[in-house]
């Protein structure tokens, strides 16, 4: 039987590469996202993919959508949890509050949600147990320069994965996360022409293609539950980060 998935944040970007890694590899995928029409024209063009759009910020809509998933397949084998947003860097004084409380709902509140519809999942179907796999950031390591939002949320990822990790013991259930560094994606594309350094210099930043983080997921995915991947980082290798700043 074909092992599943389901991606959040997959209409696009590291979700869409993830996604189709998977679907290329046998697995069944449930895309979920805020905007139906790249969903559904990726699972038109794929056989195993299912389109489960819904706002991950919204925990009845995510529950639907979940159980949708668990309905047609019987049994949910993990989660790519990796809908996320970033915001222009500024001076946290020129933060406004509004897009710090949206930047947190979507990043840490989404996936809160997520991982407590798979997690309930998880727990209740036999045999027991799953995946989840969470999309940190090299910024739960290190900030860059104006970013306290998007760093505050993925510490907050961190200590989301170290949590479920714990509490996911007695129910067979893993927890990982992958650290992301300049991934070339619409989000990252900016490193390509330059952005702004702890020096106050602007400059352009090595970038590395998509596949490598889509591969990297496939391996966190494939594992047995007896064995994890707790912490992997995965980055364009001369980018600034080891010594950023």
């Amino acid at each position: 039987m074909s092992k599943t998935i389901i991606i959040t944040g997959a209409g696009r970007g590291v979700g869409k590469a993830t996604a189709l890694a998977f679907l290329d590899a046998g697995w069944r995928v449930g895309l979920v996202g805020r905007t139906a029409a790249p969903l559904e024209e990726l699972a038109a063009a794929h056989e195993g993919a299912l389109a489960l759009p819904c706002d991950v910020t919204d925990e009845a809509s995510v529950e639907a959508a979940f159980e949708k998933a668990y309905a047609e397949w019987g049994h949910l084998d993990a989660l790519f949890n990796n809908a996320g947003v970033s915001m222009k860097g500024a001076p946290i004084d020129e933060l406004s509050v509004d897009d710090w409380r949206n930047l947190i709902d979507i990043n840490v509140t989404g996936s809160f949600i997520a991982a407590r519809a798979a997690f309930g999942i998880m727990r209740r179907q036999d045999p027991q147990g799953g995946r989840i796999i969470n999309n940190g950031s090299v910024s739960a390591y290190v900030p860059r320069w104006g970013s306290a939002p998007y760093t505050a949320s993925k510490h907050a990822i961190t200590g989301l994965t170290r949590t479920i990790s714990l509490d996911g013991r007695p129910f067979n259930i893993a927890c990982g996360q992958i650290d992301i560094g300049n991934t070339l994606t619409d989000m990252a594309a900016k490193m390509t022409q330059g952005v702004p350094q702890a020096d106050g210099s602007i400059a352009i930043e090595p970038v590395m293609d998509v596949s490598n983080v889509a591969n990297s997921v496939l391996h966190m995915a494939n594992l047995p539950l007896e064995a994890n991947v707790q912490f992997m980082t995965v980055m364009a290798t001369a980018m600034p980060f080891i010594g950023r700043g």
